[in-house]
């Protein structure tokens, strides 16, 4: 208990799924968590269910002027922000052919600009403030190619190398700030599930998506959370620019 006593976490898409098994863990372990998230009744009920030490600011993360405005109340109301979670995200089970150029553009909104606008605000307010540290929710498919995943797959690529380059920036700079990726696999989460129930044969895909990691089973959001919670803890304070993978050895074979 107490590994992030005290730390102020935004925690985007944190209304469900790993968001909110992030946020519900960082709370156990003694942080205050403002959830960002667009779902203003999930969030509501998130809040509810986490306590005292748990908030919620709506946050469109493809807004710049919601970032500042989120960022901004977040150092208005606590003094400070220690740790951010760029977990938000969308996917798109669509190979090249079959993706619009609009569809591409929606998924890059969510996925690859809202990292980066999350990133640069984090260090606007974190740089003069200690300092903190930044978790960008990346996946196994920012690491290998999908080729029904054209969108997905470049996107989380994106967010790979992006954090990189802030994790080089801020170690320069001096700011104290470090920046690491976390790479999961197929989680059991709402977003799969829809996506398992969507599909013309549910059973087959998700038989698929649980025997895809050599372990033979989807990860559970609390599995990715611990992950994010070492990486936004002091026991991580040598590690900045790194990828950590958590999917039960699919980009081991």
């Amino acid at each position: 208990m107490g590994r992030v006593q005290d730390r102020i976490a935004l925690v985007t898409g944190g209304a469900s799924g790993i968001g909110l098994a992030t946020a519900k863990l960082l709370v156990e372990e003694g942080a205050t968590v403002v959830i960002a998230d667009r779902d203003e009744a999930a969030s509501t009920a998130a809040v509810a269910e986490l306590g005292q030490r748990a908030s919620f600011h709506r946050l469109d993360v493809t807004r710049e002027d919601e970032w500042v405005a989120v960022t901004d109340a977040v150092v208005r109301d606590f003094g400070r922000i220690d740790s951010l979670v760029n977990n938000a995200g969308v996917v798109l089970f669509k190979d090249i052919e079959a993706t619009t150029l609009d569809e591409w553009r929606d998924l890059m909104a969510v996925n690859l600009d809202g990292a980066f606008l999350g990133c640069k605000h984090a260090v606007r307010v974190m740089k003069d403030r200690g300092g903190g540290a930044i978790v960008n929710i990346s996946s196994v498919a920012g690491l290998i190619g999908h080729g029904n995943l054209a969108a997905y797959c470049a996107s989380k690529g994106g967010v790979r190398l992006l954090t990189k380059s802030v994790a080089l920036h801020c170690a320069r700079k001096g700011y104290n700030i470090r920046c690491n990726s976390v790479h999961p696999s197929f989680a059991e989460t709402p977003m799969l599930q829809s996506m398992i129930a969507s599909a013309r044969n549910p059973e087959k895909l998700a038989a698929g998506f649980a025997s895809a990691a050599p372990l033979g089973r989807l990860a559970q959001p609390i599995e990715i959370a611990r992950t994010i919670l070492f990486l936004t803890s002091d026991e991580s304070a040598f590690t900045t620019g790194a990828e950590l993978v958590v999917d039960g050895g699919l980009t081991a074979a």
